[in-house]
């Protein structure tokens, strides 16, 4: 039996040297090769450990499990207890490295730690596992209570004791929430269709199954113990999200209907938080656009779910926006931020009301809707709901007139939306889980004469501020998303539209996500004076698009030498409803060119 365990477990130290081979290369080709490697050698029963480890985290973000809750000063601790040396000495060394995970290194390798640990007769006795190291971090997440800081801290520093220096250093990166090995899902997915299909037709299996339950730790055990015909029956599951279908954009009515097949369903595009509702019974769990659990937030929602849904089990999509007690108007987008911040949520719903606008029904009573036409989604999702005037449809309209497409983008800006998105109703306009395409179209007033529209661009990089703005950030480096080769291309460099708090937070937001090299899934020109991992969303404001020969945004698409830049480019606001994944593609804003193109001849 012990023997059987151990068969099925994985030393740590196979797990770091692929960490470590990861953080060595920037090239896709040599990263799904390690990750093979690394798969072939791993029990089924625990690779979605191994891959939870590998994304820095216990659990998929949506479980809402509770962090680990070490800080800085508990990681000393530990450090202090598994290594002999006292908290000042770790302390100075962190100040000259400036990164924990090589200070337990750095003393583990130390000739007196060494002379210490064979006076005391200790030693690494006891190889450390995947499975050790990640029950034993899931126990010190889990601890509460009285006792539970000294618990933690005694959790941690017995694993950094039976530790190698080089496996302590992941282990402090892993609680810090610093492991920064580049390895992106789409990665992963791209590994695992090679070990365990063989084919394209996998990696599309291997998605879809991720785009219906947002787990790749689970899919990937899935497909380890039970094979791929497991992944082509994968089944929806109430109380875990869906990835969210997002749209393309365009600014001619004309061309949005003939996009989208002649006719469409158009609804008010609302200044909200998307939000996926899940229901059975009377548990209702509401997820976010980035898939992060935020039914705490919402009680009042919770309980217009359990009131207004007739269906036993059900998942729908839906906008929660922010709406004046007084009025019933609709409040801005960052007045429901508020229920961010607030500590008593049940002040914060007196003062910041919310009502629900739904849109989609992707599951229903045991059903799949994700794979039926819009028009029979929709129409099902009528079936199931009482409305009223604080939850209920999205305003629509199915039209196959652009002028009345027009008009009704108009109403909607007058009533304070940021605009419309058409939809297709053909009998192939199904939910595309984790998916852009031409089945949704955004229409947004600002889409006029060259660049009036805003985009969603990815920081992925920062400039050192000079004069007034030494000692912070004078610009940032930013990036819109390829979803085809899941990397980020730089567009343009943004130092205006800051205010003075603004910048002064700029260090402290990116403190960890800065890194000593190019992220491997940024493709710039352009070297910054600090590198950032891809993972904050700005809203940005330009005057124009223009070929530049710096910027890989679109490079070769227009001319064979250049890419594109957005000109006097402006920040707006922090997108934090937004992952960097959901940021403007680089296809939009080779369209946008294209539009501006056709406006000026």
């Amino acid at each position: 039996m012990a023997e059987d365990i151990q068969m099925k477990d994985l030393h740590f130290l196979e797990l770091v040297e692929t960490f470590q081979k990861l953080e060595a290369t920037t090239k896709r080709t040599e990263m799904i090769a390690y990750l093979v490697d690394l798969f072939k050698k791993t029990h089924p029963e625990i690779i979605d450990e191994v891959i939870y480890l590998m994304q820095g985290k216990l659990y998929p973000d949506w479980m809402g499990m509770p962090e680990l809750g070490v800080g800085e000063k508990l990681i000393m601790r530990a450090i202090s207890i598994a290594t002999g040396f006292p908290v000042k000495r770790v302390k100075e060394e962190f100040k000259k490295q400036g990164d924990l995970g090589k200070v337990a290194e750095t003393l583990k390798l130390s000739k007196r730690q060494a002379a210490l640990l064979a006076f005391l007769g200790a030693g690494v006795q006891h190889p450390l596992t995947v499975k050790r190291v990640y029950t034993t971090l899931d126990r010190v997440a889990k601890a509460s209570g009285p006792g539970s800081i000294d618990l933690k801290v005694k959790l941690l520093s017995g694993l950094l004791q039976d530790a190698s220096p080089i496996e302590a250093r992941y282990i402090v990166r892993i609680v810090e929430g610093r492991l920064r090995l580049g390895v992106a899902d789409a990665t992963i997915m791209d590994a695992l269709a090679v070990l365990y299909g063989g084919s394209k037709e996998a990696r599309a299996i291997i998605e879809r199954a991720f785009n219906l339950c947002s787990d790749l730790g689970f899919v990937a055990k899935v497909l380890a113990e039970k094979g791929l015909h497991a992944l082509k029956e994968f089944k929806i599951t109430v109380g875990r999200p869906i990835r969210p279908m997002l749209a393309e954009r365009l600014n001619d009515p004309r061309e949005i209907i003939a996009k989208a097949g002649g006719k469409v369903l158009a609804e008010f595009k609302y200044d909200g938080e998307r939000a996926q509702l899940h229901k059975k019974g009377d548990l209702v769990w509401i997820f976010s656009r980035r898939l992060e659990n935020i039914t705490a937030q919402y009680p009042d929602v919770v309980e217009m779910v359990n009131n207004s849904v007739s269906a036993g089990e059900a998942i729908i999509e839906g906008e929660i926006v922010c709406i004046d007690p007084d009025t019933g108007d609709l409040r801005p987008f960052q007045d429901l931020m508020h229920r961010k911040r607030k500590y008593d949520i049940h002040i914060a719903m007196k003062e910041y009301p919310v009502a629900v606008f739904l849109f989609d029904l992707l599951y229903a009573e045991g059903e799949d809707y994700t794979n039926k036409p819009l028009l029979e989604r929709h129409n099902k999702l009528k079936e199931i709901i009482k409305e009223n005037e604080r939850f209920r449809l999205a305003e629509h309209i199915i039209t196959d007139d652009p002028v009345e497409l027009e008009e009704f983008m108009l109403k909607a800006v007058e009533t304070g939306c940021e605009g419309i998105v058409a939809k297709a109703i053909h009998s192939s306009a199904v939910y595309q889980a984790g998916a852009r395409g031409w089945l949704w179209i955004k229409y947004k007033r600002d889409y006029r004469s060259e660049m009036m529209d805003t985009v969603d661009l990815v920081v992925v990089g920062a400039f050192t501020g000079r004069g007034r703005r030494a000692g912070t950030f004078g610009a940032l480096l930013m990036a819109a998303y390829d979803p085809g080769t899941d990397t980020f291309k730089t567009v343009c460099k943004v130092g205006t539209g800051f205010t003075d708090e603004d910048l002064a937070q700029l260090p402290k937001i990116f403190e960890d996500l800065i890194i000593p090299h190019r992220h491997a899934r940024v493709d710039s020109k352009i070297q910054p004076d600090y590198w950032i991992i891809p993972d904050k969303v700005a809203e940005i404001m330009g005057a124009e698009i223009t070929l530049s020969p710096l910027h890989t945004c679109g490079w070769g698409k227009i001319k064979s030498d250049a890419g594109l830049a957005i000109r006097f480019p402006r920040f707006i606001r922090w997108r934090d409803d937004k992952g960097a994944s959901d940021a403007t593609t680089v296809d939009e804003i080779i369209e946008m060119y294209r539009k501006q193109l056709k406006k000026i001849s």
